[in-house]
């Protein structure tokens, strides 16, 4: 029979171990795009754009990083975290690749009280590491829609979609996949707008 001595040391080295179990640091990770895009001329360059919060139509926008191994079943990882809320990393991409595209005179933010001529809006279909048998993909699918500011009328409107290969399949894998999936987004998006 155990004693209540015996009892107490093994409760004590148990909490001892309990306590020296320690989860793996969490791993904060943010949007790079490379290079700047630059626009080879414009017809806009004496107007101001405000770029619009991204909505979202099935991914839920937030820090956490999203994958998924079918299509029903998705989940976050749980020691690894985007530097901000996705929409917000997402707006301040698109605001710096319009600024150092010059295709516009002003890049304004959805906060500014300024006025402005047209609205960037974008809305994300896709943002997340899928993993699917041996195949690891970043996916990003953005539509975006130019609108003209007095009218309200939509002058042009176009999703872009991406699936870039993972060179491996973790956190740092899918960042990295991510953010050349953005280069791509970037040099797209002032392509498709000074057209």
């Amino acid at each position: 029979m155990l004693s209540f001595k015996n009892i107490s040391w093994i409760t004590i080295v148990l909490l001892f171990q309990g306590c020296s179990i320690k989860e793996p640091p969490l791993k904060i990770y943010t949007l790079s795009v490379d290079t700047p895009v630059k626009a080879h001329g414009s017809l806009r360059k004496e107007k101001t754009v405000k770029v619009i919060y991204p909505q979202s139509i099935k991914e839920k926008i937030g820090q956490e990083m999203n994958f998924s191994y079918s299509d029903s079943e998705q989940g976050s990882y749980q020691n690894a975290r985007w530097s901000n809320n996705i929409g917000q990393l997402l707006q301040g991409t698109f605001i710096e690749t319009l600024q150092q595209s010059g295709l516009f005179g002003a890049v304004l933010s959805f906060a500014s009280t300024a006025k402005e001529d047209f609205r960037l809006e974008s809305t994300i279909f896709a943002f997340s590491h899928r993993v699917r048998d041996n195949v690891s993909e970043a996916v990003v699918s953005v539509h975006f829609s130019l609108v003209d500011a007095d009218s309200g009328k939509l002058v042009k409107s176009r999703r872009f979609s991406y699936a870039v290969p993972t060179v491996t399949t973790d956190a740092k894998g899918y960042t990295d996949a991510t953010n050349k999936a953005l280069h791509q987004l970037s040099t797209d998006l002032v392509s498709w707008l000074e057209r």
